[in-house]
This record gives C-alpha cells, structure tokens and sequence, in this order.
C-alpha cells in the first residue's frame, strides 16, 4: 500500500484536537493511485496539496501549516475502510478530503461519521452522501442527478434523441449514474431503450456492449470510470457502432481523451467545475499558479481542478474558525456560511444541504484531442 505523507513532525499531535499541532493541520486521503482510476486519485491530490501549499506560502491558516496523507484504497471498498481507520485512528488526522468514488465512500463515510470526522469534497455525485443526515459530509460537486438531467435535456432538446441506452459499472457507483438517468427519462416519460453492465475495476466491456449494439439506440450514456469507458467505446468505433457517447464527470476527463486518442472526437463529457483553461472565473487563474508553483510538471486538468477547489474549500473552513479550531468549528463555518466565494466559483450550503455547487458543463472532445466548452449538442455533431 502505496503512503504520501508531507508533514514534519507528525507525531505531535494536540490530546485535545486530532491532527492539530501549534505549528500543523494534518489532513487524510484514501483514493486510487493504482487500477483503472489511479489517474482520478493522482489528480486530486495533486489539486489538494498545490491549494494547501499555496496557502502555506502564506504562512499557512492563522500560522499553521497544512499537510496532506494519503493512502492508495485503488478504488476497492475494503481497501478505503481499512484506510479510512488507518487515518483516523493511527495517524489521527484532523479530517478526511477528496475521497475517490462512490463505493469507496459507502464503506468510508459512515466510519467518519460514527467517529465525528469530517468528510470534505469526496470525489463522487452519489445521491445518498447528500441525505441531510450526514453532518459530517460536506459536498463540493453537483451530484450525479444533475449531470444526467443534463445529459438527457441536451440530448431531447438539442438533437430530438430519446432512444437511449445506459452502459453502466456494476456497483453502487454504476447504479447511481443509471438511477439518474432513468429518473431524468422518467420525468419525461421515456424510460432506457437498452441496459449494459459490466463489472468494476476491469475492462471487459464487450458482452455489455454487444448487449447494446443489437437495439441500435442512437445514444449511450456511460457511467464508469476512464479505462473502462475509453475501451468501450474504442470497440463500439472498431466495430462502426456510432451513437452519441455521452459519460459523467467521474470518468476523469483528461485520462478518458489520452486513451481515446482520435477515437474520442465527438464525446461528451459533462463537468462539475468550470473550463481549467478558462481565465473566468478568477479561481482558474489562481489554480493554474498554484499547480505550476507545485507541480511544474503537470498539466491543468478537471480533476486537479476539483482537487484545488476541494483544498480551497478546507482553508475556507479553517481561515473561519480562527486559531482555535476544531473539528464541529470546521463543518458549523462551511455550512452556516451564507456565500463560499473561491473568487468567483460560489458555493452555497444552508440546513439539510450539504451540497456546495449545482453548476454543471457540458464539453466535447474535438479532433485535437482536446476538450471545448460548448452551448449546444447539435453544433458537435457531425450530420
């Protein structure tokens, strides 16, 4: 098991505070930085530690400094609630940011909640992390539910398609993503045409395919992480399956188009942050700094952007509370806040939500390989 863990002196840790010192705050991650949505977890830490580090620059949040471990779970249940432990009770973080998943946090979560830590911008737009019971969870992102009502009023409203299939991951993840889409059609009184599914953590997605291919629906909706759904849709190509292939955010778009290469032009992939090119608004600037001043290496991506929102959205917290901070103090000053502006990307919590941002966008990979902004589905689709 693969263990990052950047902060001096770690061992000194307040009795009355977990994971506070006078001079540190220690944060924990468990997320995949190995398997098929390695790149998902890489992408987020790095987002996490260049906003922590920015900080730190500063002189850290009213003279602390912030630190990040991270323990690789390769997006496996078990593996995250032996993580999740691990942190809390051998390593006694402060709290828990940017889990990878929706089965990951399933097993997670409730051992965050039973043990009063928080659990900050978990990578994942599962419906159940945003029951009003969970005080302990605090959602960045747009959920799932969004994403696929998206997805379905383009595809209605854009292009007059309603012959949809679902191709989806096989676990809770995977069910998340089909009940959205079915309840977007359902509003609509449409239901799927065709139903794929295909196990987690593989890439043998050909018997779902096929199963799909027979009722020739003229899209598909892809709900999996980026291995899977660039090898689906890869063969559908190989075998002149064409619909329109549309997946969510969690496929992790900068790895999804490097796996694609040319076969991806003309995907589309809903997202829950703005454009990391952008320069609106102003938090893309500062991100782009911020990962450059970090990992000069690294290119600006959705995922290191959500990372660096995520990361943010802590120091928002902390920054709130002041020098005496402590883990309720944390979750009260998020979700009591009227407006989190991170310059310009607003964020809105209040009593029973604990969802941050319902902004969702829709982008295309266009035959550069690169992903563009777009208004409208009809405009990227070949006639």
């Amino acid at each position: 098991m693969a263990v990052w863990f950047t902060l001096p002196g770690a061992a000194a840790v307040q009795a009355e505070e977990p994971g506070v010192t006078d001079q540190h705050i220690l944060f924990g991650q468990s997320a995949a930085f190995s398997g098929p949505a390695q790149d998902l977890g890489k992408n987020l830490r790095l987002g996490i530690q260049a906003a922590f580090e920015e900080a730190n620059r500063r002189g850290g949040v009213h003279g602390r400094t912030l630190a990040l471990r991270s323990l690789d779970d390769a997006y496996e249940p078990e593996a995250a609630i032996v993580n999740t432990r691990r942190l809390v009770v051998e390593d006694g973080v402060f709290a828990l940011i940017g889990a990878v998943g929706t089965p990951t946090s399933r097993s997670a979560a409730p051992i965050a909640a039973d043990m009063g830590v928080p659990y900050l911008a978990p990578f994942t737009g599962a419906e159940f992390l945003r029951d009003a019971k969970w005080r302990n969870v605090i959602n960045l992102r747009a959920s799932y539910y969004q994403e696929t009502e998206a997805m379905v009023s383009r595809l209605i409203g854009d292009l007059g398609i309603d012959g949809v299939g679902v191709i989806y991951q096989d676990d809770s993840f995977g069910q998340a993503g089909y009940r959205g889409v079915r309840r977007a059609l359902e509003r609509r009184e449409l239901e799927p045409v065709v139903i794929g599914v295909y196990p987690r953590n593989t890439t043998a997605v050909k018997t779902a395919l096929l199963d799909v291919q027979r009722l020739d629906p003229e899209a598909v909706i892809l709900i999996g992480a980026y291995e899977p759904v660039a090898a689906l849709i890869a063969w559908a190509r190989h075998i002149g399956f064409d619909p329109v292939f549309l997946t969510i955010s969690f496929v992790g778009s900068n790895a999804l188009a490097r796996e694609l290469g040319t076969a991806g032009t003309g995907v589309f992939v809903t997202q829950v942050v703005p454009f990391p090119d952008g320069d609106e608004p102003a938090v893309t600037v500062a991100y782009r700094q911020a990962l450059a001043a970090n990992s000069p290496e690294a290119s600006p991506g959705f995922v290191s952007f959500e990372g660096y929102l995520a990361g943010r959205l802590a120091i928002e917290g902390l920054e709130r509370c002041g020098r005496e901070i402590d883990r309720s103090c944390l979750l009260d000053s998020l979700r009591r806040a009227e407006v989190i502006d991170l310059d310009g990307f607003g964020l809105r919590y209040g009593e029973g939500d604990n969802q941050g941002s319902d902004a969702v966008f829709v982008t295309v990979i266009g035959g550069d390989g690169r992903y563009h902004p777009i208004d409208t589905l009809r405009l990227a689709v070949q006639p």
